[in-house]
């Protein structure tokens, strides 16, 4: 606005310059630098979670894999599911096919990843959902060696599930016995298929809430085959990525970077947010990382594909991942 009186952005400029002037520097020194050395780079492999695109609704798998390669993915992770390409619909022909795309676009698949852990629940009251819990293991499993990933990941059983209306909560030492039992009986399968069984920490389920009990769970069964699959995300609503990583050590095998912002109140899916956009200290996790001698994936796991213009959320999320590697910057 124009007139005898200076408006808000000169009065702004005026107080920089003056103050700047005052202590005797210029303007252009007191503008803050974005970093006064080059960053450390860090060996991970970048890949993202299939939710992140939207599939199948909009986009082919085809599709969704060709962005991810153009974006500049090392991999994609895949989701199994009942109605899909990725389904018990399937079979080794149809897997055969997917892996030659894969091959073909230059894309890795990263691993299988599935929801189906929440309404079969490997340590259900219901030995029927336990049941089909487990031929849904083992059927992920075999995807994953048909697709040429090693990486599944395996939610182990939940003492509650808050979303869902239909889980009863299960004892604490009941849910244990039962997950580990379920766990064992994977392992056969998992050895022939030369895949690894990678539990997840989840923390909403009310199981393995700590490093230490993560630890002595995958210990218990002295197999390479049962490793961990850790998410920085599921626990940051009372705990630390970074404190979690060098405790778990080598047994770490696969990766899940969720974003989390500690200033919100949401403690649902909603509440996981595009990468650097929380309060996840992202340096000392990948520090962490580096530390453990950790190698593989990092995964971008987020459930929600934007509404217009979804490569944009591919494209973001390359970008701060090349920044958190050090590849830019």
């Amino acid at each position: 606005m124009s007139g005898p009186y200076p408006d808000r952005r000169e009065l702004l400029a005026t107080s920089a310059a003056f103050g700047a002037s005052a202590f005797g520097v210029t303007a252009a020194s007191a503008q803050p630098k974005i970093a006064d050395k080059p960053r450390k780079r860090y060996p991970f492999k970048k890949s993202i979670n299939l939710w992140a695109f939207p599939y199948p609704e909009k986009m082919s798998l085809e599709a969704c894999m060709k962005l991810a390669k153009e974006a500049g993915f090392d991999g994609i992770e895949l989701n199994y599911d009942l109605d899909s390409e990725l389904s018990p619909k399937s079979g080794p022909k149809e897997f055969a096919a997917i892996r030659r795309m894969a091959d073909k676009i230059g894309i890795n698949i990263s691993g299988m990843c599935s929801f189906l852990f929440w309404p079969y629940p490997l340590t259900s009251n219901d030995p029927m959902k336990r049941s089909r819990g487990l031929e849904l293991a083992g059927k992920i499993a075999e995807t994953a060696a048909e697709l040429g990933t090693e990486n599944v990941l395996v939610v182990p059983g939940a003492v509650c599930i808050p979303w869902r209306t239909d889980h009863e909560p299960v004892p604490n030492d009941v849910c244990d016995k039962r997950a580990k039992e379920a766990i064992k009986s994977l392992i056969p399968a998992a050895e022939k298929l030369k895949v690894y069984l990678n539990i997840e920490n989840i923390f909403f389920n009310g199981y393995l809430m700590t490093p230490g009990e993560m630890n002595d769970f995958v210990d218990s069964f002295k197999s390479d085959r049962v490793r961990v699959h850790f998410d920085t995300g599921n626990i940051m609503s009372y705990q630390y990525p970074e404190h979690w990583i060098p405790q778990l050590g080598g047994r770490t095998k696969n990766v899940h970077l969720k974003e989390w912002t500690k200033k919100g109140t949401d403690y649902s899916l909603e509440s996981f947010r595009p990468l650097l956009d929380g309060t996840t200290n992202w340096p000392a996790v990948m520090e962490a990382f580096d530390q453990t001698g950790y190698k593989g994936y990092l995964t971008f796991e987020y459930f929600h594909p934007y509404m217009h213009f979804p490569e944009a959320l591919v494209y973001q999320t390359a970008d701060s991942l090349d920044r958190m590697l050090g590849i830019k910057g």
